[in-house]
């Protein structure tokens, strides 16, 4: 499934907090003498090879499968901007995602010609200096979290953990909404807020005692995130926040977000022997913390580190299970490498890389070790006895730089429980290598 996704802090410093001292400022057409109006293109392919071991009872090719070596397109997208004046920026952004040989294409039983689709198309104009500019279209100004805003083009991980993006494809376009936005700084106070049409779903048509997405809505959703900037100040041109600097800024933020719609959800109450459609509001919070400090200038070694606290209300015992890119397509909502990510209740996430020196792999390649673990813990998530059964995943992995994030390599080994049998959780490992370029 899903993503996100994103670029980084792609504005003039962009070389700076890519890592990168050759990349420059890109692909960038200037249209006057001055290069004040101008084009800029970025284009990026996220390749992965990945053995997965399978959920029990995961079919791929009509053929039941324990374990799946495959290759896939994660994300390959095209994003270009143009300023005409200081005061205004016009945004377009489209791709795909998720392609692999079983799934993700256009006709829903292979993986062929995928859909090529907007992500973002948004216009955008400067009301007054930094403190605030409105904009309009698809977009990505987010409410929530940091990581709801993130880059996909400079993760520390190799992904990011989805719930993040907790209406992915449901009530959104891959994240995005169309509406109205405005954002800004006053001081070190980063803020971005919106009000936007959700999109119509199809996911909960057929109403359950668990709540599930309300088909018959046609209310406003509120979202705003909030972040205060106590270091170095980022950038705010474009919505995607950066995953780790490399060393190259001095960043320690705290912020906290919100997600707000009203009747966004339903479910069915058995009162006596009639059944009551109830509808609830969908409300999203959280809290986090993001830290990139260089430790040492000599050798260049770096600490990237987020934490992020969730609380989420869809209704009652909400479960949404999602596998990224699943290799199989067979054997229900659990198939493949699924497993409950988005739900009603809590969620802990943290990450924490440490970039080793520089001379560690030669004179260019740099090497940044991770790791990164969730705890999901659901209302929906019960086992015989009644006991909650939280979801935990853990991802080990490195990344090789190459050329800053321009050019990088990640492997990453992930331990993710298998839900067949709530009763009886297993957890299966999956191993997955990205190669990854972007101009």
């Amino acid at each position: 499934m899903v993503a996100a996704g994103l670029l980084l802090c792609c504005v003039g410093g962009s070389a700076k907090a890519q890592g990168s001292t050759l990349y420059g400022g890109g692909i960038k057409v200037p249209l006057n003498d001055d290069g004040s109006k101008y084009i800029r293109f970025i284009t990026w392919h996220q390749v992965w090879a990945r053995y997965n071991e399978n959920n029990s009872g995961s079919i791929r090719n009509n053929e039941q499968q324990d374990n799946t070596l495959d290759f896939g397109l994660r994300r390959s997208r095209v994003l270009l901007y143009a300023q005409i004046s200081p005061r205004f920026l016009i945004v377009s952004h489209f791709g795909i995602n998720n392609q692999n040989a079983v799934s993700g294409g256009l006709a829903a039983t292979d993986g062929k010609k995928p859909q090529l689709f907007l992500h973002d198309a948004y216009t955008e104009y400067k009301v007054f200096g930094n403190a605030l500019s409105v904009g309009a279209g698809l977009h990505y100004w987010n409410g929530i979290s940091r990581m709801t805003n993130t880059s996909t083009l400079n993760f520390m991980a190799i992904d990011a953990p989805i719930f993040n993006w907790p209406t992915i494809d449901a009530t959104d376009q891959f994240a995005r909404m169309i509406g109205v936005y405005a954002k800004g700084k006053l001081g070190k106070l980063d803020y971005r807020v919106a009000v936007n049409d959700a999109f119509s779903t199809t996911l909960g048509r057929t109403i359950t005692s668990a709540s599930n997405y309300n088909p018959e809505n046609n209310k406003k959703v509120y979202q705003g995130y909030f972040n205060y900037q106590f270091l170095e100040q980022e950038s705010n041109l474009l919505p995607y926040m950066v995953g780790t600097y490399l060393g190259t800024k001095k960043v320690f933020n705290i912020g906290a977000g919100f997600m707000h719609h009203g009747d966004g959800a339903w479910h069915a109450e058995q009162r006596g022997l009639t059944q009551d459609t109830v509808k609830t509001n969908i409300d999203l919070f959280g809290v986090d913390a993001f830290l990139d400090l260089p430790l040492n200038q000599e050798s260049g070694t770096a600490l990237t580190a987020y934490t992020v606290y969730y609380n989420y209300d869809f209704g009652r015992d909400y479960v949404r299970s999602i596998g990224i890119m699943n290799p199989a397509t067979g054997g229900g909502a659990l198939r493949g490498n699924a497993y409950p990510t988005v739900g009603t209740g809590n969620i802990l996430y943290t990450q924490v890389g440490y970039l080793l020196p520089k001379d560690l792999l030669g004179e260019k390649a740099r090497l940044q070790p991770y790791g990164a673990f969730s705890y999901n813990n659901f209302e929906g998530l019960r086992d015989n006895s009644g006991d909650k059964v939280p979801a935990k995943v853990l991802d080990i992995g490195a990344n090789v730089y190459l050329e800053g994030h321009h050019a990088k390599f990640t492997l990453n080994y992930r331990n993710r429980p298998d839900y067949t049998n709530i009763n009886n959780l297993k957890y299966r490992p999956e191993i997955t290598l990205q190669a990854m370029i972007y101009l």
